[in-house]
């Protein structure tokens, strides 16, 4: 079972029709969940304290969320990017050895708290590129599919 936790809503229309389609092709190949925590408000006139705080909150509200046995793959600007042959080997491997609950993290638009850093298995660096990370969540779905496409030596990875 894959399961991504993201902080806040989808806003708009079509991310949430790409979100929906993606979700409805990864049913032939896994359960997958899309869990949404709240998100904090957080103006720009946010002191850094205040920041952390936002963070905080966010991060008891993911942290709520990961279950014990999962494997947990967090989105992070500090971690290390893949291929998409890279990322299908890595989940590839991980089903192999009977990891198959695993949660993708993706926090709001400050980052994430040092608490829910510290439970991740692994840290991925989607792209060196800043991306919404609303957006974020399409390109993370996008790529879960293609590793199942990549792994079962069906067409769509060119």
């Amino acid at each position: 079972m894959i399961r991504l936790i993201c902080v806040g809503k989808l806003k708009e229309k079509w991310m949430r029709m790409g979100m929906d389609e993606y979700l409805k092709r990864l049913k032939a190949y896994d359960k997958i969940e899309m869990i949404e925590v709240e998100d904090e408000h957080a103006p720009e006139s946010n002191s850094d304290a205040q920041n952390e705080q936002v963070k905080s909150e966010e991060g008891k509200r993911i942290l709520r969320q990961i279950r014990e046995d999962e494997y947990v793959i967090l989105l992070d600007l500090k971690g290390k990017c893949w291929t998409s042959i890279e990322m299908a080997a890595h989940l590839q491997n991980l089903y192999d050895y009977g990891k198959n609950k695993i949660a993708f993290v993706i926090g709001g638009s400050l980052g994430l708290s040092q608490d829910v850093i510290k439970r991740a298995d692994y840290r991925w660096k989607i792209s060196d590129e800043t991306f919404p990370h609303q957006l974020c969540r399409l390109l993370v779905i996008e790529q879960i599919y293609r590793s199942f496409r990549i792994n079962r030596n069906e067409p769509y990875h060119k």
